[in-house]
């Protein structure tokens, strides 16, 4: 009934395959950006906290 192949054949197993390969690539790459913009806003607040807390410590000293 549904021969030697199996389930589905050759040509949509290849087409399948390259689905799910695609949808990966897209995912890892949301990632991707996702945490880039994570570690863009972290050091965004660790570089307004330096400025603070620098900017005030210096501004003394200096003068």
């Amino acid at each position: 009934m549904l021969g030697s192949r199996g389930l589905v054949g050759d040509k949509w197993s290849s087409r399948i395959l390259w689905f799910c390969a695609l949808g990966s690539a897209v995912g890892f790459y949301m990632v991707a950006l996702e945490r880039r913009a994570q570690n863009m806003e972290r050091a965004m607040a660790e570089y307004s906290k330096e400025l603070e807390s620098g900017g005030q410590q210096s501004s003394g000293g200096d003068v």
